[in-house]
C-alpha cells in the first residue's frame, strides 16, 4: 500500500507542477483524438499491466528482480534483447533521419548493428561466467570493490540518462501526436507507466514486455515495408529513383541537388564526425548496461550465446526494414498535405511534419494502411518506448542499489529486503528524472540521442570492461583513472557540441566543440589511461589483482565456481 501512496504522491505532484509549466509546447501540433489508437493503446497497457501483476507475484528476491531468476530461455531472451535494442530511436528515429537525410540514415542503421559480433565473441559467454546481476560484478571480480564499482555505477547512469532523453522525447511526441495531449502531460503518463512495470515486476515483466512488443513491432514494420515495395513494384531501384523525384520537388531542388540525398555526407559532414560516429555505435553496444544486464537472466553461458545470436537476427532484419521505411516516409508522406505542419514550415522554411519529424514513420502507417493501422503502429512504438525504458530503469536502479547502496555505502551488510527496497526508491527518482530530462530536450532527433549514449558506453565502460576480462596487467588505479577519463571527456565534449550548447541550452549561436561525437577522442584517451596507470602501479594490491587474473581467466572460460551451472 505504501508504494502505491507514494506513486500517486508523485504523479500529482509532477502532472501538477508540469500543468502549470510555461506556455504549451508545439500546441499547433496537436491532433483529433484518433480513437482506434486509444483502443489499441488501452488493449496493449491493460495487457502489460496484467503481465506485471502476475509477475509481481513471482518476484519474491533480488535475484528475481534484476534477473528474472535466471529462468529465462535463450530464444526468450534472445527476442527480448531485440526488444530492449529496437528502441524508439531506432523505429521512429533512423526512419526519421532516413525520411530527412536518405542514405545517410543507414549510418546508425549498421551501427547499431555491427556492434553484436563483438558482443557475441568477445563479450556475451564471459559475462555471465563472471557476473551476478550487472556490469560492475564483471569489473569488480578481480579489483577493488569500492572504487570500481562506484565508477561502473556512475558512467551506468550517465548512459542511462541519455538514453532515456531519446525513449521519454519519443513517447511525448507521440502521445501529444495522437492523443491531443499537453507534451509535458504526454512524457509524465510514459514516467508513471515505466515506474509501475519495473518496481512491482522487475526483470520478469520488463521481459516480457519486450517479447511482446519485439513481435508486435517486427510484425508492423514488416507490414509496412511489403506495402512500401508493393507501391513501387518491388525494385529498390524504382524506389530510390522515385524518392529523389518526389524530394527534388519537396525541398524545390533540382533533380541533380536532390540525389545528394543517396550518398553520404549530410549527417556526418566531416570525416572526424563520421569515424567518431562509427567507433561509438560499434562499440557502445558492448558497453550498454541495459543490454548486458540480459545477459544474467539465462541459466549459463550457452543459452546467453544463444541469445545473441537471436537477438543479431532479428535486429539485422528489422534495420533493413527501417531503411525501407523511412524512403517510403518520402514516397507517401513528404508530399501529402495532411501529415506537413504549414504553419510551421512557414517559420522555419524547412519541411516540418504534424507531431514533429520523429513522427515520419507513424504518419507512414496512416499512409499505407489507415486509420486502423495507423493506430496499431502507435500503440507498438508505445510499447516500444515503455519496454525500453522499463529496461533502462531496471539497470539504472540496479547500479543504485546493488553498486552503490549494498557494495559501497553497506560493504555487503545488506538484506535482500533492504536491497529491494533501495531499488524501488530508486526506480522512482529515476522516472521522475526522466520525465524532467524528457521535457528538457523536446526537440531532438532520438536517433542522435541515443548515439550520444551509445558514445558515453564506447567510452567509459567497454574499455574498462574489455581490459578487465582480457589484459592480465589491468589494475584498480588504471581501470579507475581509465574510466573516469573516458567519462569526463565524452560528457564534456556532448555538452560543449551543438546539439546541447546550442540547440539546446542556448548558450551561444556557435558551440565550443564543433564536433558532434566524442568517442574518437574519449575512447583512445580511456584506453590509454587504463594501460599508463596500470603499469606504472607496482603496488601490493596491483600485484595481487594481477596475480588472480589466472582464476579469473579460467572461470570466464569454464565457468567453474558459478553455483547451479549446468553447461559446464
Amino acid at each position: 500500500m505504501k508504494w502505491n501512496s507514494l506513486i500517486a504522491l508523485a504523479a500529482t505532484t509532477m502532472i501538477s507542477g508540469l500543468a502549470l509549466a510555461g506556455p504549451d509546447l508545439g500546441a499547433a501540433e496537436q491532433q483529433a483524438t484518433n480513437w482506434s489508437a486509444i483502443i489499441m493503446f488501452v488493449i496493449f497497457v491493460g495487457a502489460t499491466l496484467f503481465i506485471t501483476k502476475w509477475a509481481a507475484k513471482q518476484t519474491t528476491n533480488t535475484q528475481d528482480f534484476y534477473t528474472a531468476g535466471g529462468g529465462i530461455s535463450g530464444f526468450q531472451n534472445g527476442l527480448a534483447i531485440a526488444g530492449d535494442y529496437m528502441s524508439a530511436a531506432s523505429f521512429l528515429g533512423i526512419s526519421a533521419m532516413v525520411f530527412l537525410s536518405g542514405f545517410d540514415g543507414l549510418l546508425y542503421s549498421l551501427g547499431f548493428m555491427v556492434g553484436w559480433p563483438i558482443v557475441l565473441f568477445l563479450i556475451a559467454e564471459r559475462l555471465r561466467n563472471l557476473g551476478k546481476y550487472n556490469l560492475s560484478d564483471v569489473v569488480s571480480f578481480r579489483l577493488q570493490e569500492k572504487p570500481v564499482r562506484t565508477l561502473a555505477a556512475i558512467s551506468s547512469l550517465v548512459v542511462v540518462a541519455f538514453y532515456l532523453i531519446a525513449q521519454m522525447v519519443g513517447a511525448g511526441q507521440l502521445i501529444k501526436l495522437l492523443f491531443g495531449l499537453n507534451y509535458n502531460f504526454a512524457v509524465v503518463i510514459v514516467g508513471l507507466l515505466m515506474m509501475a512495470y519495473v518496481m512491482f515486476g522487475g526483470m520478469l515483466a520488463t521481459t516480457w514486455v519486450q517479447i511482446i512488443k519485439a513481435v508486435m513491432l517486427l510484425s508492423g514494420a514488416t507490414f509496412m515495408a511489403f506495402m512500401v515495395m508493393k507501391g513501387v513494384g518491388f525494385s529498390f531501384t524504382n524506389m530510390f529513383e522515385q524518392a529523389i523525384d518526389v524530394y527534388a520537388k519537396v525541398h524545390d531542388l533540382s533533380l541533380t541537388d536532390a540525389t545528394k540525398i543517396m550518398g553520404p555526407g549530410s549527417l556526418a559532414s566531416n570525416p572526424i564526425d563520421a569515424i567518431s560516429l562509427g567507433l561509438a555505435l560499434m562499440f557502445g553496444t558492448a558497453g550498454l548496461p541495459h543490454i548486458l544486464m540480459r545477459f544474467f537472466t539465462v541459466k549459463d553461458a550457452k543459452e546467453a550465446r544463444k541469445s545473441v545470436v537471436v537477438a543479431t537476427g532479428f535486429i539485422g532484419y528489422f534495420y533493413l526494414l527501417t531503411f525501407i521505411i523511412g524512403f517510403g516516409a518520402i514516397l507517401y508522406v513528404s508530399n501529402n498535405p495532411q501529415f506537413l505542419d504549414v504553419a510551421k514550415m512557414a517559420v522555419t522554411g524547412k519541411l516540418e511534419l504534424v507531431g514533429g519529424n520523429n513522427m515520419a514513420a507513424v504518419h507512414l502507417s496512416d499512409a499505407v494502411g489507415g486509420d486502423l493501422f495507423m493506430g496499431f503502429i502507435s500503440a507498438v512504438a508505445f510499447a516500444t518506448i515503455l519496454a525500453v525504458v522499463a529496461g533502462l530503469t531496471l539497470s539504472g536502479a540496479s547500479a543504485i542499489s546493488h553498486d552503490l547502496y549494498a557494495n559501497v555505502l553497506k560493504k555487503g551488510q545488506t538484506t535482500p529486503q533492504s536491497e529491494l527496497r533501495m531499488s524501488k526508491i530508486a526506480t522512482l527518482g529515476l522516472a521522475i528524472f526522466a520525465m524532467i530530462l524528457g521535457i528538457l530536450f523536446e526537440k531532438q532527433n532520438v536517433a542522435f540521442m541515443v548515439g550520444l549514449a551509445f558514445s558515453v558506453a564506447a567510452c567509459a565502460n567497454f574499455p574498462v570492461l574489455v581490459l578487465s576480462m582480457f589484459w592480465k596487467g589491468l589494475t584498480t588505479r588504471g581501470a579507475v583513472i581509465g574510466g573516469v577519463a573516458g567519462l569526463v571527456t565524452a560528457v564534456t565534449l556532448i555538452v560543449l557540441s551543438k546539439a546541447v550548447w546550442v540547440d539546446t541550452l542556448g548558450i551561444s549561436d556557435t558551440p565550443v566543440n564543433p564536433f558532434n561525437g566524442p568517442a574518437i577522442f574519449a575512447m583512445p584517451l580511456s584506453f590509454f589511461c587504463c594501460w599508463l596507470f596500470s603499469v606504472t602501479d607496482n603496488s601490493a594490491q596491483a600485484q595481487a589483482e594481477r596475480k588472480a587474473f589466472d582464476a579469473q581467466f579460467v572461470r570466464s572460460q569454464t565457468g567453474i565456481g558459478i553455483s547451479g551451472a549446468s553447461d559446464h
